[in-house]
């Protein structure tokens, strides 16, 4: 396999929001993929917070139109999430965009990777936690490479939780220290996504 000269073309846009309850992930998402689009019924929402994002439909206030909106319930399986996304993507179009809202249950809610990982541990006698995690990790990134290869754009939400480190003090006693806030997800899944936008409570955003 020989090196070629590079061509630059055009890509789908993989964007992931994270912030905190409140932070306002859900109109963010909604406005900047119709900022993409110009058109609502090109939106195609996938929605796992029991209905919230209804609230957000034809709002004045917001200027926000009717977009297109399914609801995810528990379990929140990595299969359950690539079908709903390949649905969206085959309905809005290459130029459309999949909203996933939030991408977080896939991970700790109910069927999520976490809960898959625990599954494997109980039910396989010759699999630990170390060793389920071999087959729940595989899960764990087809899912991830699923919704990158969407035909469409993509933009997920993710929850965030405060992370912490140990480190030593003045008088060398180790202790916690605020370090940030993490997205709830899979360590290091904010690297598969072009743009990473972490949004504080005030709705300010910034770049990861």
């Amino acid at each position: 396999m020989a090196f070629t000269q590079v061509t630059r073309e055009k890509s789908k846009l993989r964007l992931a929001l994270a912030g905190p309850s409140g932070a306002g992930k859900t109109l963010s998402a909604l406005l900047m993929a119709y900022g993409i689009t110009g058109d609502w019924g090109k939106i195609a929402l996938i929605d796992t917070e029991h209905g919230r994002a209804k609230f957000y439909a034809n709002r004045s206030d917001f200027e926000t139109g009717t977009f297109l909106y399914q609801e995810m319930s528990a379990p929140y399986s990595p299969d359950k999430y690539k079908q709903m996304v390949s649905e969206g993507a085959e309905t809005v179009g290459g130029d459309g965009v999949v909203i996933i809202d939030s991408f977080s249950h896939a991970w700790d809610n109910e069927g999520g990777v976490l809960d898959i990982k625990s599954s494997i541990e109980r039910t396989q006698s010759n699999k630990n936690s170390f060793s389920a995690w071999d087959e729940a990790g595989k899960i764990q990134n087809n899912l991830v490479n699923a919704l990158l290869s969407a035909n469409c754009h993509t933009i997920v939400t993710m929850r965030t939780k405060m992370a912490y480190a140990m480190e030593q003090n003045e008088r060398g006693k180790t202790v916690p220290v605020k370090i940030g806030l993490a997205p709830v997800q899979r360590e290091n899944t904010e690297y598969e996504f072009d743009i990473v936008l972490n949004i504080a409570r005030n709705h300010t955003a910034c770049a990861a």
